[in-house]
């Protein structure tokens, strides 16, 4: 079965309360069996545009991806950020080959 992903670009307003959002979402994320890949870091942007702060989260299925976006302490969480940031977000399939 192939994993699922989050990938995440995120232009942060506002650090201190983004990190709420951060202890928000541990717990639902802990809860589907999220690991971290990427989690900020260096970067270059070769082609198109790009925001600041970039993620992408492993999940064990796609189905697992898509419920944890789903579900209400997600939602929660996200509803913290969607104050202080601007983001864009896809959840993926992996390549299972």
């Amino acid at each position: 079965m192939p994993k699922g992903y989050w990938i995440g670009s995120v232009e942060v307003d506002d650090l201190e309360t983004y990190k709420k959002y951060i202890e928000a979402n541990a717990a639902p994320l802990a809860e589907y069996g999220a690991k971290f890949l990427i989690r900020g870091g260096q970067f270059i942007n070769p082609e198109g545009t790009a925001r600041s702060r970039n993620v992408v989260i492993e999940f064990p299925s796609y189905e697992a991806a898509v419920a944890c976006y789903e579900s209400d302490a997600y939602q929660a969480a996200k509803a913290i950020r969607e104050a202080v940031s601007v983001n864009n977000m896809v959840i993926i399939e992996g390549y299972d080959g």
